[in-house]
């Protein structure tokens, strides 16, 4: 394991820049996953995650000599925002290396704190590989997201914050991406309390640390795809994996349909904005993964809440449309006035509301003298749903 005491120097020199974020009773959650649950909103921290706890510790141990020549990083966002500030507040140069497909948010997130952003890769593991190439070419100082002895030690940090607000806790649940979260926050909670279950949650679309996990040897993946951008993470760190097989009591991986449910039950219910990473330890309890910790004492660690707006837009739609509350449908009108008005007045009836229309009369599939109409409206659930379904079937609009 890390030296505790590394992590409890790395509080001393962080006390100043992290925020002490709440660490919170989740009475809904409780209730729907049958333990207590509190989470630890992370995605409160300055630059919106826990990042900037590891990045800034280690930038604040770097040599003078290194600080002169200034560092680099690769990263899908946070941890890229983590160092930018870091170095802004030594007044020092930092260049990000970023995959091309990171959002707008986290790229202008970046430039804001005045590190220079280039986009590299395809993912998190090619822009790694630009990044070292460069930072040696330039004399810069490589600052890594998770396999790092003194960024490991800032991010366990955050174990002590949990511990200062709840020291009776049974078990956490950590995202886990390339795995220098866990393992300085295991090491803290180990150490101090070996008792509490530590408990690892990715994404199934970014497979390599669980498998390498299960196999107690490093094993990589050939891809990565998942909206948790911020774990998604190809190849495993034989040094992180290392700690967590040391310190870590169980691993569990969740889907992007789990995750997406999560983002929306925290916007809905905890007024909460956490990203796809942040979200997977809430996802894990939501759907029955974690049933052994019913009746216990859960700390929950939403690891961070930059999410992307035009994601965001997509996973409320989509949520919107699986819960019953929105509802769309295409039907076929003859092409003559009034056929429309007789349609939406039956909706009106229903009590469904027309947010959108479209009429479309130049379908290929259709015939001569004839008119698509496709609405989409909201409703009270699947029984609404049902009753309009039958309606519009009676009155002929819808045919087997």
């Amino acid at each position: 394991m890390l030296d505790i005491n590394k992590i409890y120097q790395a509080r001393e020199r962080i006390k100043d820049v992290v925020v002490d974020t709440p660490l919170s009773f989740a009475p809904y959650l409780s209730h729907v996953s049958g333990c207590e649950a509190y989470l630890k909103k992370e995605n409160l921290q300055v630059t919106g995650a826990f990042k900037i706890r590891g990045a800034y510790n280690k930038i604040a141990t770097l040599s003078d000599a290194q600080k002169v020549c200034g560092v680099i990083a690769a990263s899908a966002g946070n941890h890229a925002q983590g160092v930018a500030l870091s170095a802004s507040k030594f007044g020092i140069k930092a260049v990000i290396v970023m995959p091309e497909s990171t959002p707008l948010t986290k790229v202008n997130g970046v430039k804001h704190y005045g590190a220079e952003v280039i986009l590299a890769g395809t993912n998190y593991d090619e822009a790694y590989a630009y990044a070292k190439l460069y930072g040696e070419k330039n004399s810069l100082t490589f600052v890594h997201p998770f396999e790092d002895d003194e960024v490991m030690a800032g991010q366990g940090t955050l174990a002590l914050d949990i511990l200062d607000g709840c020291m009776d806790l049974d078990a956490v649940v950590i995202p886990v991406g390339g795995g220098g979260l866990i393992s300085g926050m295991a090491c803290a909670f180990k150490s101090i309390n070996p008792k509490i279950e530590v408990i690892g949650v990715s994404a199934k679309g970014a497979p390599a640390l669980k498998n390498s996990f299960d196999l107690k040897t490093p094993v990589d993946s050939l891809s990565v795809r998942t909206i948790a951008d911020g774990i998604a993470v190809r190849d495993t760190s034989p040094i992180t994996l290392g700690y967590m097989l040391d310190s870590v009591d169980k691993f569990i991986s969740v889907d992007d349909e789990e995750i997406a449910s999560a983002i929306l039950f925290l916007l809905e219910k905890q007024k909460l904005v956490v990203e796809g990473a942040g979200a997977v330890g809430v996802a894990a309890l939501l759907h029955n993964k974690l049933e052994h910790l019913k009746g216990k004492k859960v700390a929950v660690v939403l690891s961070g809440g930059n999410m992307d707006v035009t994601l965001l837009s997509v996973i409320i739609e989509k949520g919107l449309l699986k819960s019953g509350r929105k509802m769309k449908l295409t039907v076929t009108l003859i092409d003559k006035p009034g056929s429309l008005m007789r349609f939406t007045e039956i909706l009106q009836l229903l009590n469904a509301n027309i947010v959108h229309i479209a009429y479309d009369r130049t379908s290929i599939s259709l015939d001569y003298g004839d008119a698509n109409v496709t609405v989409h409206v909201e409703t009270k659930g699947e029984e609404h749903q049902r009753a309009i379904y039958k309606t519009l079937k009676e009155e002929n609009y819808i045919r087997d």
